[in-house]
């Protein structure tokens, strides 16, 4: 088993990253190529799906992809990729932050009800969705919608480009909008009511299932939506154990389940996890490590994101009264709004640069305790959370979000994310673990730990209640 080498392959919104690890979840190799994001009109997010396959080629060649055991794919999610009876992509992909469908899920509430599609597919329709996208397509590209053989997302694309096979998995299924969560497989209501022709679809497998191989036979995984095979790579599985906290571009909380329990009101997703008879409860913030970037961008151009959060160190909790609503590109929990935008509120004379550093961490902190307060409120609370994503990194930002959700934080030995949970799930394929749990047995292992500071927390719960006035104030009359 010391010699397995395992290559997990994440199509991510900026790059395609490479990880090869061995049975025993060290690092071996890893490499990351680049692309585009392009963004004709305001409001919308495309990627040419050929920018992903140069990428994952030019990652699998640097990584010696032949010379594996086994490959898993992870990618990003929802992102609507329309093939020709040739395979051919008909237009760029629609990505998981395009936001043009928001009217096409609005008329899918009002004709179906929204407790009618939560039933059905444990979500209520939002604009980053695959359905949707495909009913905006029907309505503003006809000639395109008529030429609809294959449906894909984005890390099948690949996938079919490199072994050649129509699939996808359980966990990246889950966020179309299409999926039956609870009997994990396609709806042919959802379908029907959709006006989706199921022939469109591809076969959904579980997450470590064989795919195909590629030419050189190695056995690719059916793999998993970036959160599910990163849940994987920090170890998240059921009811009782950790949850996953990403402080990434978005933010998410992800907290296992042993069955499926969506939230009768869809402000929470619910959707297959990658490891089978298992699903999960999810919630997503749409900016989180990307406010720091935005803030960096603007008022430090040219700053460390060191040395901006050392600025923000000086800073108690409340910075004195400045909040921040970190509401950036609209939000997704607990608010599906995608026209809300971002605020300061309670800016003074005294407030520096750090000040606004400070405002902006405890901001998304409280975020992500909204997606935590919401998964207790439909199950267990996790007793602990694994973190992963940029932000987690930072010492500081770490401990104001162990303080403001009230609960000790983990880090893992790999910081690889979906990449790493991806190569587990091809080490099952490969027949190097007997499953998943085996899997995570064997490569995940935990370093450093934060435990809340009890000061810090009792500080930030007397500012939870006015974190959560912040949303309706900016959609209220005053804000509207």
């Amino acid at each position: 088993m010391s010699d397995v080498r395992l290559l997990g392959l994440d199509v991510g919104t900026s790059s395609v990253k490479g990880v090869v690890v061995d049975a025993a979840g060290r690092v071996l190799a890893e490499a990351e190529h680049g692309y585009p994001l392009s963004t004709p009109h305001p409001g919308w997010a495309e990627q040419d799906p050929e920018d992903w396959w140069l990428a994952a080629s030019a990652v699998l060649a640097q990584l010696r992809a032949d010379e594996v055991d086994g490959i898993g794919l992870t990618g990003q999610m929802h992102g609507l990729v329309v093939l020709d009876a040739e395979r051919r992509p008909l237009r760029p992909a629609i990505l998981w932050n395009d936001g043009r469908s928001q009217p096409q899920c609005d008329a899918l509430v009002a004709e179906l009800g929204l407790e009618r599609l939560v039933a059905l597919s444990g979500n209520r329709p939002l604009a980053g969705f695959t359905a949707p996208k495909l009913r905006w397509l029907a309505e503003h590209e006809p000639d395109v919608h008529a030429r609809i053989a294959h449906v894909l997302l984005p890390k099948d694309y690949v996938r079919l480009r490199l072994c050649g096979a129509l699939a996808t998995d359980v966990s990246d299924a889950s966020g179309t909008l299409l999926l039956d969560v609870g009997e994990r497989a396609w709806s042919p209501a959802l379908a029907a009511a959709l006006r989706v022709d199921p022939a469109w679809l591809p076969p959904v497998l579980e997450s470590a299932a064989v795919s195909g191989h590629t030419a050189a036979g190695v056995p690719v995984a059916a793999g998993a939506g970036d959160q599910a095979a990163g849940a994987v790579g920090m170890g998240v599985v059921g009811d009782d154990g950790p949850a996953s906290v990403v402080l990434g571009t978005s933010g998410v909380v992800f907290a296992g389940r042993r069955a499926f329990a969506p939230d009768p009101q869809g402000r929470l997703h619910a959707f297959c996890h990658a490891v089978p008879g298992a699903w999960h409860v999810m919630g997503v913030m749409l900016s989180a490590a990307g406010s720091l970037r935005w803030l960096r961008d603007a008022c430090g151009a040219g700053v460390g994101f060191d040395a901006l959060v050392d600025e923000a160190a000086a800073w108690a909790p409340g910075a004195e009264g400045l909040r921040f609503a970190p509401y950036l590109a609209g939000e997704r929990t607990p608010y599906p709004d995608a026209d809300v935008r971002a605020a300061f509120v309670g800016l003074g004379l005294r407030h520096d640069r750090g000040a606004l550093v400070r405002s902006v961490l405890e901001g998304v902190a409280f975020g992500l305790r909204d997606s935590l307060d919401l998964i207790a409120e439909v199950g267990p609370r996790p007793p602990v959370g694994r973190v992963s994503g940029g932000g987690a990194e930072s010492d500081l930002w770490l401990r104001i979000l162990a303080a403001v959700l009230d609960l000790p934080l983990e880090r893992t030995a790999v910081s690889a994310g979906a990449a790493f949970g991806a190569a587990l799930l091809g080490g099952v394929a490969a027949g190097a673990f007997p499953d998943v749990e085996a899997a995570i047995a064997a490569g995940v292992h935990p370093t450093s730990r934060v435990e809340p500071d009890r000061e810090w927390v009792d500080a930030y719960a007397a500012l939870l209640p006015g974190h959560r006035r912040l949303y309706p104030m900016l959609t209220g009359p005053a804000g509207g």
